[in-house]
């Protein structure tokens, strides 16, 4: 439990200093964003956890493979936030098209060869 409370109290950290860090300088907090640092902090515990090097490959291959449609999401909020659009509600709608986007990667992959 102790392990867990650990895991979860450094990813809460990592979070809110990329939050401080974005609300003092955009750009620099968008490059902290665009780390994959979920992801390097998932491998390094489930590596912890397992040692299971297939388990991290194929975690890292469908990262990836999921990776690309959240791309939009990306582009579609400064968008929606352009136009006029709340925060909330611009949030909703790329949240929505993000979530779209990951129902059609799950409905090609198999056509495409993919297995998640």
């Amino acid at each position: 439990m102790l392990y867990l409370a650990i895991k979860a109290a450094l990813s809460g950290i990592i979070v809110a200093i990329v939050s401080e860090v974005a609300r003092r300088n955009a750009g620099l907090g968008g490059l902290i964003v665009s780390l994959p640092l979920v992801s390097l902090l998932t491998f390094i515990w489930l590596w912890r956890d397992t040692g299971d090097v297939e388990r991290i490959a194929a975690l890292s291959r469908s990262a990836f493979w999921f990776f690309l449609p959240s791309m939009p999401m990306f582009l579609a909020l400064p968008a929606l936030l352009r136009m006029g659009l709340g925060f909330w509600l611009a949030l909703a709608l790329a949240c929505a098209l993000t979530i779209a986007l990951y129902g059609a990667m799950t409905l090609a992959a198999p056509r495409l060869g993919l297995r998640f």
